[in-house]
């Protein structure tokens, strides 16, 4: 029997459901389960040929879990190494390489010191910053955000360099990106799973939370197949399985705001219930699918094409 485990927290909707579906189609052989741990001694396999991980991005003693898991056979959605070692501003760096636009953005150093650091850590550091040139680059109003997190924390909209000097003093020793505000037209979030199912909702991010995915945009069918390709190649770069992609349009182009969303919300209360079945019925696919390929005690976890070309010496 292989077991598709999921691992989350106070989410209660889609976990639910998920192992509901799963278990429902009666694949032979195949069957879900929250997960359970107990002892974790290392180099010792979990039970599961796949886990769905929702939450260790808040609990590190769930991510050392899954990178044990992962080393010992186990799919882990989304790939614990990867996950780790991924920021925004690298997402950023990436979309371009691969021709998905995105805004301007510069990376700012912490205002504090990093802990256990002085003036004298940062020698390599020019002081004081072309902050002239900087916002010559990004422009007024701007956005300053963590570089690395989600959840909407910790962000500020900019609109002068006397309001980002103090805004940046409120940061302590958060590594900020400071990015141009793009003034979209319209705006979608576009889930993406296994690297080959996309859903693309209609989103308004500027309505109260439980009206975000309400709004309705007049748009081309041709936006719409740019926006899934865009979707489909950002994640096929960075090896998400489990991910969702925003676009803020201006002009007829989509930006891509914020793709690094490996646990996003699934919660049926917010995202509506076309958009929860959609979700609970190709994660669904995407983990039998697996299950089923999954190798006794071998690499079982999505590499993105970034890292695959990197290890081979071939260029981006």
């Amino acid at each position: 029997m292989k077991k598709i485990g999921i691992l989350t927290g106070m989410e209660r909707t889609f976990p639910e459901a998920f192992i509901e579906r799963v278990n429902s189609k009666n694949v032979e052989g195949i069957t879900a389960e929250w997960v359970q741990i107990d002892k974790v001694p290392q180099a010792y396999p979990s039970d599961y040929a796949v886990i769905i991980d929702r939450i260790s991005q808040d609990v590190p003693f769930y991510r050392a879990y899954l990178k044990n898991a992962a080393l010992t056979g186990t799919a882990v959605i989304n790939n614990p190494f990867w996950w780790t070692a991924d920021d925004k501003f690298f997402n950023n760096c990436l979309a371009i390489k691969i021709g998905v636009p995105v805004p301007k953005t510069v990376i700012l150093p912490s205002y504090d010191h990093p802990t256990d650091t002085t003036a004298d850590s940062f020698k390599n550091l020019v002081s004081p910053l072309d902050w002239d040139g900087m916002l010559g680059y990004i422009g007024f109003p701007a956005f300053m955000k963590p570089y690395s997190g989600g959840g909407w924390k910790n962000v500020y909209k900019i609109h002068d360099k006397e309001e980002l000097f103090a805004k940046h003093a409120e940061t302590g020793q958060l590594v900020m990106l400071l990015q141009e505000a793009i003034e979209f037209d319209s705006y979608f979030r576009c889930y993406c799973l296994g690297r080959k199912f996309v859903r693309i909702m209609h989103y308004e991010p500027r309505n109260p939370h439980h009206l975000r995915y309400v709004a309705h945009h007049n748009v081309s069918d041709e936006l719409m197949q740019t926006m899934r390709d865009y979707v489909l190649r950002l994640n096929e770069a960075l090896g998400y399985d489990f991910n969702t992609v925003e676009f803020a349009v201006r002009d007829g182009i989509p930006y891509a705001i914020d793709f690094c969303n490996p646990a996003p919300d699934a919660d049926r209360h917010s995202v509506g219930d076309e958009n929860f079945e959609w979700v609970v019925e190709h994660a669904s696919q995407m983990a039998i699918e697996r299950a089923l390929a999954h190798r006794e005690g071998a690499d079982n976890l999505t590499w993105g094409t970034y890292m695959k070309r990197a290890v081979s010496g071939e260029s981006i």
